[in-house]
């Protein structure tokens, strides 16, 4: 493919070139260069590019420029459908769709869970060119009847791998299956594991690969810093840095939900504003967090991965990772937040002795170091991966893997191995005087346990009846277990 310097050379129509102008467009991403042209000319497309990249633009504006050209006559209907895992990921589409489509005679509409139905029916029965829709409200209002995908032109299947994550294949597999057999398919993923490419296979025809590699854009314009330090330094850290740095506009991550709350609270009581964003989070919260974070009044945003993807706004010069991913590619979407259109920005990592194997996993992944500060007054040396770590594995402080907690996790061994080690739990204090006590009494209300235990009592005493071998049994079954 040739090189494209602009967007009239991708082959857009004088009425999308001005609305690309309008919104401060000069030059073509190349997700939009390579993904433009083949979809103009009607071919399917499977692109790996994650948000930031210019995407929302590559699958628009041609959708836009052919649904232009092939106008229908009489009531509207649904002729592209584009699906997205997160409200507001849908929200910021449906946005993109407003911007390009201003001096077009298009009709759109997002719709999705967390809010009353009734404005996005009425809107529905209206009539609707494109529908932008998470999965869940999509097949809640197909199931009621107020939606009809038979006529779809253009299915968009966006964040693919995100829908996966999320546990959202079996609704794709729904909507796929109402979807005409005519039509042409783009799906959108930031990584392509076997599982994307399966899913792909099934309803792409002869697509084209547009592959924009993530590992390249996270070392252009943004500056990466680790950070080694005990978890208990971490919320001192980050009240450190956000106050000495001034920051205006800055993410941080966390891996949990209750730890995005509690870490807001805590920020709080630092004077520092900021607000959560999760998937608990009601529709109008969001919204709500989502816009004071844009127009500046909140100044930090605290977030979990699931709403990471729909994080869309300019000016983001900070992105703290405060829990690291146990995902590597997470990490790539985190740090993608800020450095965009052009700017520059700055990535913190925390990383504490428990996380070491999550850090080794995401060096690997951008096949670089990342560089180290260890200048700050928290440094701790014990949280730097040892040499030879393998990526993902975690330890506790004390440098041992945990036990898992299921105390049946032995049954393999043998038949009920499990069941002495519950009799020596019961009779550990009791190993005195009161044996016989306690084994009467094992012998009154445990019927059923003894039974189970006669099996291993009988190989390891070759069927001896007697109460005084029976008791040896048991003891020698709980030192076992208990070694």
């Amino acid at each position: 493919m040739s090189i494209m310097t602009d967007f009239q050379s991708l082959g857009l129509s004088e009425t999308l070139l001005k609305a690309v102008e309008d919104e401060g467009y000069t030059t073509p991403t190349p997700v939009q260069v390579q993904s433009i042209p083949p979809l103009l000319d009607g071919r399917d497309v499977l692109g790996v590019a994650q948000t930031g990249t210019g995407k929302t633009a590559a699958f628009a504006l041609p959708v836009l420029q052919i649904m232009e050209r092939r106008r229908t006559q009489g009531k509207r209907y649904i002729r592209a459908l584009i699906l997205s895992p997160t409200r507001e990921l849908a929200a910021q589409i449906d946005e993109r769709f407003d911007a390009y489509s201003k001096n077009m005679d298009i009709r759109h509409r997002v719709i999705f869970g967390g809010v009353k139905q009734n404005p996005q029916v009425r809107d529905l029965n209206k009539g609707l060119d494109i529908l932008v829709a998470t999965p869940g409200r999509l097949l809640d209002l197909i199931g009621q009847g107020f939606i009809d995908l038979s006529k779809v032109e253009f299915f968009v299947l966006d964040e693919a791998d995100r829908m996966l994550d999320m546990g959202f294949i079996r609704d794709i597999e729904k909507v796929l299956k109402l979807l005409p057999k005519k039509r042409q398919n783009l799906l959108f993923s930031a990584t392509m594991p076997k599982s994307i490419a399966k899913l792909a296979g099934s309803f792409l025809n002869n697509a084209v690969m547009v592959d924009v590699s993530p590992k390249e854009m996270t070392v252009d314009r943004i500056e990466q810093k680790i950070m080694f330090l005990r978890k208990a330094d971490k919320r001192r850290l980050l009240v450190k840095l956000i106050k000495e740095q001034k920051v205006e506009r800055g993410i941080v991550f966390t891996r949990t939900k209750h730890g995005a709350n509690r870490l807001v609270k805590q920020l709080g009581q630092s004077n520092l504003s900021a607000a959560a964003i999760h998937g608990n989070k009601s529709q109008g919260a969001r919204t709500k967090a989502l816009a004071g974070f844009k127009d500046g009044t909140i100044p930090i945003l605290v977030a979990t991965d699931i709403a990471s993807r729909g994080i869309d706004v300019e000016g983001i010069t900070h992105v703290f990772n405060y829990d690291l991913p146990n995902e590597p590619e997470s990490y790539i979407h985190r740090i993608g937040r800020t450095a965009r259109a052009g700017r520059s920005g700055i990535a913190y990592a925390f990383c504490d002795d428990t996380e070491s194997g999550y850090l080794v996993g995401i060096q690997q992944l951008i096949g670089q170091e990342i560089p180290v500060d260890s200048q700050h007054e928290f440094h701790f040396i014990g949280a730097i991966p040892k040499p030879g770590q393998k990526p993902g594995k975690v330890k506790d402080s004390s440098g041992t893997k945990k036990r898992p907690r299921n105390n049946n996790s032995n049954n393999s061994r043998g038949q009920n191995q499990n069941r002495p080690r519950r009799n020596s739990n019961n009779n550990q204090g009791n190993r005195g005087g009161n044996r016989s006590n306690t084994t009467r009494n094992n012998n009154n209300n445990n019927t059923t346990r003894n039974n189970n235990n006669s099996n291993t009592i009988r190989n390891n005493n070759n069927n001896s009846n007697n109460s005084n071998h029976r008791r040896r049994s048991n003891s020698s079954n709980r030192n076992r277990n208990e070694n």
